[in-house]
């Protein structure tokens, strides 16, 4: 991963343009973690909805300053191109993203927490899944819990830091982990040591808003 540091002005395009050729770099990785433990076809899916997401965000570029704009993109992309089981389920974050952050001049912290939260919320509902169940659940419920954790007044780059360290380490913890939903849920023991490819595609979204991600290996133990 690359070390810059997070930009002074918050930007949500940069943020979801970063997390494009996150996505896009760490195709084969993704591919080959689902290959071990699910369909093998999460990290093409991630790939295509990032390709997609370019491609709406390239097509309206007067709509970049507004912070709802790369999440609505994103949740077009994500809701309506992407197949899979993971596919819709990133376009529900990000629709609850693009809502949260509505009508503002800037995301604030408060605004994406919450944001990361209803999106959370929907996934649980569409999904069934809970902490604990080996999902990008795991992942998504300590960076919304980063989010909301912190001051109001803090600043998105230092909250989404924050959310990025803690998606992070529950994606690593999902290696230590049973299925208990999808299909590694079959594998039984066959999955353990093997992180959930969805968690760390939560992980590589939240790490986007500071830098691209181009080596999965630094943050997987």
């Amino acid at each position: 991963m690359t070390t810059s540091t997070f930009p002074d002005a918050f930007s949500a395009d940069a943020w979801m343009r970063r997390f494009v050729q996150s996505a896009q770099a760490a195709k084969d990785r993704l591919t080959a973690l689902d290959q071990e433990v699910g369909d093998g076809d999460f990290g093409i899916n991630l790939s295509t909805g990032a390709h997609s997401t370019l491609r709406h965000l390239d097509a309206n570029p007067a709509s970049s300053s507004e912070p709802a704009a790369p999440f609505h993109a994103a949740a077009t992309a994500f809701l309506d191109e992407v197949g899979g089981t993971s596919g819709p389920l990133f376009g529900l974050l990000f629709q609850s993203l693009a809502v949260a952050v509505a009508g503002a001049e800037a995301a604030s912290t408060p605004a994406l927490a919450a944001g990361a939260t209803e999106g959370l919320a929907a996934i649980r509902r569409v999904g069934d899944a809970a902490p604990g169940d080996k999902t990008l659940v795991d992942a998504l419920g300590p960076a919304a819990e980063a989010l909301r954790a912190a001051p109001a007044d803090t600043s998105p780059a230092e909250a989404l830091a924050r959310a990025a360290d803690a998606a992070w380490a529950g994606a690593n913890e999902t290696a230590r982990l049973r299925a208990r939903m999808g299909r590694s849920s079959y594998l039984g023991g066959r999955a353990e040591g093997v992180p959930d490819p969805g968690a760390v595609g939560i992980g590589l979204f939240f790490a986007s808003a500071r830098a691209v991600v181009d080596d999965l290996s630094t943050r997987l133990d």
